[in-house]
């Protein structure tokens, strides 16, 4: 065990009752679900925030939006990083503190007093997100046993869904009631709450090593890369910028990806291990996350236009959308016991792909009416919540368990790019398409459900054995 260096970064045992107790796996899956939790209230609830911002800090919406995209590119760009610092340095205590670093942060938005002060708040609470994510399956990984795995990874997608579903609900209250500032306070108590259950609830970890020559370049190379391509399909999808931004992003972007891998390729000790992706399991399961991503937040910014322009109020809107995140949490939870048990991850993975891609067909065949789009986005929602947890337990179970933190944070890295490819595409088909925007964008994203279920049934399925970590 590393040494310590005060409460939140000690791998502190568990207590001898926990240890010991039958349960004790669930107990580690229950305290990764707050996280779980916390991270996508706190994603589908910034958003409602900005007209309240703008009035706030009288400036426009393209200003606004970097209270999102600063979080965003600074999580794309850590979360990997922050993986293989804590396969080497301890993934108990790295999720402890960046429930600790997510938590403190929330406070420091709710209290910003300028926009500029609140995006440097909002990059602090992605570094905190990014000790979070890039853990959470890796912890679940190495406290499940093999054969119940499946199942806690879809316990996990189900807090995500919850916290998800919740957020434009609970956004609008807090918005409307007392203010946006306490958008951001809500975290507060569900981080002490994580806090304390992660102390001793979390078991140690068992293959901590010292982290060695770290891959500084690679690190910065791999933001640079994640920062200009989000920048670029930002830029590309609406916000008033000059025309030579996006091409600028994009052109940067593709020399740092070519960097990155030159460097990756040579490098001694490098952050990704490039021949373990020409795994069909590793590279198509990342592929297919982030396709599978992309298709499940991108009805969230669709729903709003889509309902609007048939008349549906903005306060209305939230309730409607909610059939989205209910039908991935009722699969996330259902979905092992539902389907065959020897059904492997590949055929669950393609058979959800399928119901998303049936999903969205219809209200791009149909239109958007509440009538159409509440039970298409139930189906599409009901079908990743099948995908997503097999997807997840096929790549973990591809690597070893020294790199457990390195592969959840591609997963999570894959998910946070999926989620900004999903608003950024929706967006740019919704400006450009007009009055057949809705329909479009819904066609889009049912044939990259379709691209991604093609992924999935070209990628092997590898399960290998886990056993309980004390």
């Amino acid at each position: 065990m590393q040494n310590e260096a005060g409460v939140l970064l000690a791998e502190r045992p568990r207590p001898e009752a926990v240890r010991g107790s039958p349960h004790a796996p669930w107990f580690a899956v229950a305290t990764v679900c707050l996280g779980a939790f916390m991270g996508q209230l706190d994603a589908s609830i910034v958003t409602l925030t900005f007209p309240a911002l703008g009035h706030q800090f009288h400036t426009s919406l393209a200003a606004i939006e970097w209270v999102s995209l600063g979080y965003l590119v600074t999580l794309a760009a850590l979360l990997v990083p922050a993986g293989r610092i804590s396969d080497a340095a301890g993934r108990k205590a790295m999720y402890l503190l960046g429930f600790a670093v997510f938590t403190a942060a929330s406070v420091g938005c709710g209290l910003a007093p300028s926009l500029p002060v609140l995006v440097a708040a909002r990059v602090a609470q992605a570094v905190g997100a990014a000790m979070l994510q890039a853990n959470s399956v890796a912890l679940i990984t190495t406290s499940v046993p093999g054969n119940k795995l499946r199942s806690a990874l879809g316990t996990q997608a189900a807090a995500q869904a919850i916290g998800l579903a919740l957020g434009p609900t609970v956004g609008g209250l807090l918005v409307h009631g007392v203010g946006w500032r306490w958008v951001f306070m809500i975290n507060l108590p569900v981080g002490i709450a994580g806090l304390i259950a992660g102390r001793y609830l979390l078991p140690r970890t068992r293959h901590a090593r010292p982290i060695g020559r770290f891959d500084t370049g690679g690190v910065l190379l791999l933001g640079t890369a994640t920062t200009a391509a989000l920048l670029a399909i930002s830029a590309g999808s609406g916000l008033s910028v000059p025309a030579v931004l996006p091409i600028a992003a994009a052109l940067l972007a593709a020399a740092a990806a070519v960097a990155f891998i030159g460097r990756e390729r040579r490098a001694a000790e490098p952050l990704l291990a490039l021949d373990q992706l020409r795994r069909p399991v590793l590279g198509g399961g990342l592929t297919a996350a982030l396709l599978g991503y992309l298709v499940l937040f991108g009805p969230l910014v669709l729903g709003p236009y889509a309902l609007a322009a048939v008349g549906v109020s903005g306060a209305a809107t939230g309730p409607y959308l909610t059939a989205l995140p209910l039908g991935f949490a009722l699969a996330a939870v259902l979905g092992g016991r539902l389907l065959p048990a020897g059904l492997g991850n590949r055929a669950r993975g393609v058979l959800g792909l399928g119901l998303a891609a049936a999903g969205m067909a219809v209200p791009a065949l149909l239109g958007a009416a509440p009538p159409v789009l509440v039970p298409a986005l139930f189906v599409t929602g009901f079908g990743l919540g099948i995908f997503t947890p097999a997807n997840n337990a096929a790549v973990m179970a591809a690597v070893p368990h020294r790199a457990a933190g390195s592969a959840g944070g591609l997963v999570n890295t894959a998910r946070a790019l999926g989620t900004a490819l999903g608003v950024a595409l929706v967006t740019l088909v919704l400006h450009a398409g007009g009055g057949s925007g809705v329909q479009l964008s819904s066609g889009l994203l049912g044939i990259v459900a379709v691209a991604a279920g093609i992924v999935t049934l070209v990628s092997a399925d590898r399960p290998a054995a886990r056993t309980q970590r004390p």
